[in-house]
């Protein structure tokens, strides 16, 4: 009876609003897909929302739980885009065994990568901007309590993150890297030595 369900369904034509919205996500997803390899565009584009959100709320005097709330989850952002995907691994305070430089090598593969980092940044800003706009989220605070509050999580945070990223001795930045260059071939081509041989 289930499958008989789920073949009608399937055989079903979507309705208009089904296929409006495929039709919008589809197009979402090609504008998202496109803007993917221009990755310092990008987070201009983010660092400009960003600063019309601050200047937003500097102008109005007020939302500072929306500033609170989207600085909080930035730096949740941060951190995930800091951390390896297999921090949970290297956490385990059981033995483990002496690292040495002739270890394998394992590349840096992020918890968050640099897109959904981006992303989420940017989706929350755009939030956070439209919930400027909504007089019921300018709820009365005294700001500087705010303020200190998220400085010292923030201190706190990236000191522990530093210390993991000392003690784990891993690098979440691929600036400053050596990088390898292929082998220097000093020798001559073929044809060459033929034509000094003559």
């Amino acid at each position: 009876m289930i499958d008989d369900l789920k073949s009608e369904q399937a055989t079903k034509p979507p309705s208009a609003v089904s296929a409006f919205w495929h039709n919008i996500s589809m197009r979402y997803q090609a504008a998202l897909d496109k803007c993917t390899p221009f990755t310092t565009g990008r987070w201009v584009g983010f660092c400009l929302l960003f600063l019309l959100f601050a200047l937003r709320i500097l102008l109005v005097q007020g939302f500072y739980i929306i500033a609170y709330a989207l600085g909080i989850y930035l730096l949740n952002l941060l951190i995930g885009f800091l951390t390896p995907m297999d921090a949970v691994s290297l956490d385990e305070d059981g033995p483990s065994l002496p690292t040495r430089a002739s270890e394998e090598f394992r590349p840096f593969i992020r918890r968050l990568p640099e897109f959904k980092f981006w992303y989420s940044s940017t989706r929350a800003t755009v939030i956070s901007l439209f919930c400027t706009l909504v007089p019921a989220f300018d709820i009365p605070v005294f700001w500087p309590i705010l303020v200190m509050y998220f400085f010292l999580l923030f201190t706190l945070t990236m000191k522990r993150q530093i210390k993991h990223m000392i003690k784990h001795r891993y690098i979440p930045f691929t600036y400053g890297k050596p990088q390898h260059k292929g082998r220097e071939d000093n020798a001559s081509p073929v044809g060459s030595q033929h034509a000094a041989k003559s």
